[in-house]
Order: structure tokens, then C-alpha cells, then sequence
């Protein structure tokens, strides 16, 4: 990905001049361009949208506007559950839940009872489900979460996610939540290493290996559940993957949400180029060397597998974090070609590895465009809401 010109960093700046750092921004030009990205991409889908990579009711509302989203993808009951009484539709929570209370919530309440959908992978959740909720299952929606690793012998190559697998095991999940009354109203296929992994070679080859199985492998899992279940949906893959399903009939919905703020971890795809529209700034506080300045803040690594793929980048070229401090809880220092320049009070923007879990260390989603400031609203965080 190309770094983010100077000119527009200035226009952050020029945008949140007062603002009290540290600061979050959405550049509106950019995320309109991801958004629009991520449709030509789907290919006509209709592209469902991962609440967990926005976290902003706001952007939330706003891209479910836009043509080609529908639905979306949370990831709590208790999230979709408020999301559903603020007026969404169409809630697919897509991991496993045992928040009785939640599950509940929406057993009992016709509307939220339509509108959501829980995941189940095993009929050992169907069974939580019938134990918990009593006779008030019946009616509950689900879908099935149906594993998409590459298994290579006994090496196992993605994500732990769902036991489910094979057809058959699928179907007799299916079975055994409509035995207790629930209604199987999908099923989901997320292909974590085509998805979420940069395009180096190694990957590059166990994403063609994966796409190519997985195609044949997800045709014949929707085939048997089709065959005994009204399925409303089935869903697959991730801002990564998109262009993978050309011509994949099974499929009837994708999802995504990452590639609307574009963070680092996607700057190393081969087919797409988001243009980064989410950036922080750090006020610089101290300067310990010539050519290093500390800013104030700016610890917010990512989480997954541990290493410098989760930390957060300057968005200057050039600059770079110290490799024996990386990003600290209350200071970052950066260093590189200019910083010299730099004055106590002045900026440094850095960009996030992931998307929406940056917005867990901020109240304020501030939408920025040109130069300008648009409007500051709440993040998930910012109206109280934590789910996880």
C-alpha cells in the first residue's frame, strides 16, 4: 500500500486543531472509496456487515445505508440485542455464545426472535440451547458455523473455530436443532487464511490450495442442509477474500468490515488496496535525541499472534517505532528522518494493525473530511457498551 501523503495528514491536522490528543479520525473520502471497494469486489452479493470491525453505531448506520450492505454481523448477543431495540435489522451474531441472560433476551421477544440469529457449530450447543431456554427455544434462529481450515494430514492450517466440517456433520447438526424447534435459518463459512492473511508466497499458495477446496467441500455442506432447511442466508468469506467467490453459486451473502477503515494488517494484499481511513495522533511530549520524539500514549496493540504485525505503525514514510520500546502504555517514542522538526504539542499519526478494536481505546470517532471536521461521534465504547 502506498504510504498516506503528507497533505493529507495536514488536512488531519488542520481538521482536529483544538482537539485534545490522543485522537481518533475517519476520513470519510477514504472509507466512501473502501466502501465502494469492498462492492465491486463482492460482485453483486450483498456484503453483511462485521459490526466488531467498526465498533460505531454511526459508520454503522451510515454504510448499511449504502448500496450493496445488508445485514449485520455482531459479535455478542448482548450487542445484537441492543442494536436490534435501536432499530437494526437482519443481526447475525456469528461466534457461540452461553450468555444466558442475552439468549434470553431474545427468546423472549418476538421481534428480536425474527430479526436475530445465533451461531451454533455442535449439537452440544444446540443442547445448551434447548437446557437453557426451555420450551422458549422454539422459534430461535440459528446458523451453523462450518469449519474452513486446510487439513494436510494432521496439520491443520487456519483458525479453531467449529468441529463441524464435513456434510454430514453439518446435517446432523441441523437435525438436531430443528428436533428441538429451533429454526436453521443459515449457514456461515469464514476463510480465516485467505481473509485475514497478507499475500506473501507460502500464503499465497495455501490460499489457492484453500479456495479451490473449499469451493467443492462448502457446495456439498449446503447442499445437504439445504435439502432439510430453509436457509435464509449462507455466508461467506472477509474483507480478504471477497474476490475468491466468482462464480461460487452456494453462496449467497459475503461480509466484511475491516476493509472500511483499512488497517495495517491489510496492506499486504495482492488483489485490493484500501486506502487507510482510520489514523490516530499522539502529541509529542519529550524529546529524548535529536532524532527521536516520545508522544504522548499510543500503546494500542492488536491482539492474535504476538509479534510486530500487531503493533501500530507511524503513517509517515520513513518513521518508525524503537524496536526496544515498540508502543507504550502512557508514551511512544518514534524515530526517523524529520522528526527533528518536530515541536512539543505537534503530532505524529499512526495507524492501527486491526480495525475496529482500536475504537475500545476511544470515546470519540472523529469524521473528518478535507480538512474539515464533519461531526465527533460515539464509539461503542463511548455510549458504555462493552461486550468483549
Amino acid at each position: 500500500m502506498e504510504p498516506v501523503p503528507d497533505g493529507v495528514t495536514a488536512q488531519w491536522d488542520a481538521a482536529t486543531a483544538g482537539l485534545p490528543a490522543p485522537l481518533v479520525v475517519l476520513d470519510l473520502d477514504a472509507y466512501e472509496a473502501n466502501a465502494a471497494d469492498l462492492v465491486r469486489r463482492a460482485g453483486g452479493r450483498p456484503v453483511r456487515v462485521a459490526s466488531k470491525s467498526l465498533r460505531c453505531r454511526w459508520v454503522l448506520d451510515d454504510v448499511l445505508g449504502r448500496p450493496g450492505f445488508a445485514g449485520v454481523m455482531a459479535y455478542a448477543v448482548r450487542e445484537a440485542v441492543r442494536l436490534g431495540r435501536a432499530g437494526l435489522r437482519d443481526l447475525y451474531v456469528a461466534y457461540p455464545s452461553v450468555d444466558a441472560a442475552a439468549v434470553g433476551d431474545v427468546a423472549g421477544d418476538d421481534d428480536l426472535r425474527r430479526e436475530v440469529t445465533l451461531t451454533v457449530d455442535s449439537v452440544e450447543h444446540v443442547r445448551w440451547l434447548r437446557d437453557t431456554l426451555g420450551p422458549a427455544v422454539r422459534g430461535v434462529g440459528v446458523a451453523v458455523d462450518v469449519d474452513c481450515s486446510v487439513r494436510v494430514g494432521r496439520l491443520h492450517l487456519g483458525v479453531r473455530r467449529s468441529p463441524t466440517r464435513t456434510p454430514a456433520q453439518a446435517l446432523a447438526v441441523a437435525r438436531a436443532a430443528q428436533g428441538i424447534g429451533l429454526e436453521v435459518r443459515g449457514l456461515m463459512f469464514y476463510d480465516a487464511q485467505v481473509a485475514g492473511l497478507p499475500d506473501t508466497p507460502p500464503v499465497r499458495l495455501l490460499k489457492r490450495r484453500s479456495v479451490a477446496e473449499l469451493r467443492e467441500r462448502r457446495a456439498a455442506v449446503v447442499a445437504a442442509v439445504r435439502a432439510e432447511a430453509d436457509l435464509r442466508f449462507v455466508n461467506g468469506g472477509g474483507t480478504g477474500s471477497l474476490h475468491t467467490f466468482t462464480g461460487d453459486d452456494s453462496v449467497t451473502e459475503l461480509a466484511a468490515g475491516s476493509g472500511l477503515y483499512a488497517p495495517t494488517l491489510f496492506d499486504g494484499y495482492d488483489a485490493f488496496s484500501p486506502r487507510p481511513a482510520m489514523a490516530y495522533a499522539l502529541d509529542v511530549v519529550r524529546r529524548p535525541a535529536r532524532d527521536v520524539v516520545t508522544a504522548f500514549g499510543g500503546g494500542y496493540v492488536a491482539s492474535g499472534e504476538p509479534g510486530w504485525s500487531r503493533v501500530p505503525a507511524p503513517v509517515r514514510r520513513g518513521w518508525s517505532l524503537l524496536r526496544t520500546e515498540a508502543a507504550g502504555e502512557v508514551q511512544t517514542p518514534v524515530s526517523g528522518d524529520g522528526v527533528h522538526g518536530l515541536a512539543l504539542g505537534d503530532r505524529v499519526w499512526m495507524r492501527g494493525a486491526k480495525a475496529g478494536e482500536l475504537l475500545e481505546r476511544f470515546d470519540t470517532l472523529h469524521l473528518v473530511r478535507g480538512g474539515r471536521l464533519v461531526d465527533s461521534v460515539p464509539t461503542y465504547r463511548g455510549e458504555g457498551w462493552n461486550h468483549g
